[in-house]
């Protein structure tokens, strides 16, 4: 199995069934965890010295961080739902308690902070929903952190993709601190399938080849984008859902275009080899 791919578990006994840190990673900015909750269930942590933020991918739950109560917050019960997440912002130095109103699938995003925000809602309506691409490059992405929103490292997305198309394309990259051309930016992708025993295809290369992977993703597994490209492709009749974390020393997304696929940005274009009309 690929070293970029994580396959999620059996739940262990606070519900954790995939993770991702700074240290297993061998990068310095994100970390990412998946929990799997039943009704009743708690989950307490302290951020130390991350911003973390929470997306409830599925289900309703009490969420209290930092003395702030949200209760009863979530909508949908599952991801492939057309409906936007509630998430709540918890700075570093702080702590958060989840308790499960309902079964539950957590997200919980981390990079470094300082604590220079207080701890919010990040309610749907408060989140900017976009149709990007066109024709079999189709998807739905919904901005849950964006660069408009008040953070320190943490940029977090949530893209649907409908079988047949791709997604994360044209490709594109995010390796490289040098502003204003590109910014570096490490990702998570957290994958679900629908229906939830077929797969998806995420390819991750760098300009040399030296990074060249191309994986079959299960529903419920976690792909590193530690450098390159990173397009995703939706097999017919298998519908695709991810949740990115980004995160870098600048916290903003410049992306640099595989020059070899950047006509296709061109709705009808030609391909460089064909006559123009």
């Amino acid at each position: 199995m690929s070293d970029y791919l994580i396959r999620a578990g059996t739940p262990a006994k606070d519900g954790l069934v995939a993770a991702v840190s700074k240290e297993s990673a061998g990068w310095k900015y994100v970390g990412f965890e998946v929990y799997q909750l039943q009704a009743g269930d708690a989950l307490i942590r302290s951020t130390e010295d991350n911003e973390v933020c929470l997306v409830l991918l599925s289900g309703k739950a009490d969420v209290i961080a930092d003395e702030q109560a949200f209760t009863g917050i979530g909508e949908r019960m599952s991801v492939f739902e057309d409906i936007p997440p509630y998430a709540v912002y918890v700075p570093a130095g702080g702590h958060y308690e989840v308790t499960a109103l309902t079964e539950l699938e957590l997200g919980v995003c981390l990079a470094p902070g300082t604590g220079k925000y207080a701890a919010r809602l990040i309610a749907p309506s408060e989140t900017a929903s976009e149709a990007r691409g066109y024709g079999s490059m189709s998807r739905r992405v919904v901005n849950i952190l964006p660069e408009s929103s008040a953070a320190e490292s943490l940029l977090v997305v949530e893209v649907r993709t409908d079988g047949g198309n791709w997604s994360s394309y044209p490709p594109h990259k995010h390796d490289r601190d040098n502003l204003p051309e590109e910014s570096y930016l490490e990702e998570t992708y957290y994958h679900r399938v629908n229906p939830g025993h077929g797969f998806v295809v995420q390819r991750v290369y760098n300009d040399d080849r030296s990074l060249d992977e191309t994986m079959a993703v299960p529903d419920r597994s976690i792909v590193l984008v530690p450098e390159g490209y990173h397009p995703v492709s939706a097999p017919p009749g298998y519908d695709s859902y991810y949740l990115n974390v980004m995160a870098g020393p600048v916290r903003t997304w410049v992306f640099h275009n595989d020059p070899e696929h950047e006509w296709l940005f061109r709705p009808g274009g030609n391909s460089p080899g064909a006559q123009e009309e």
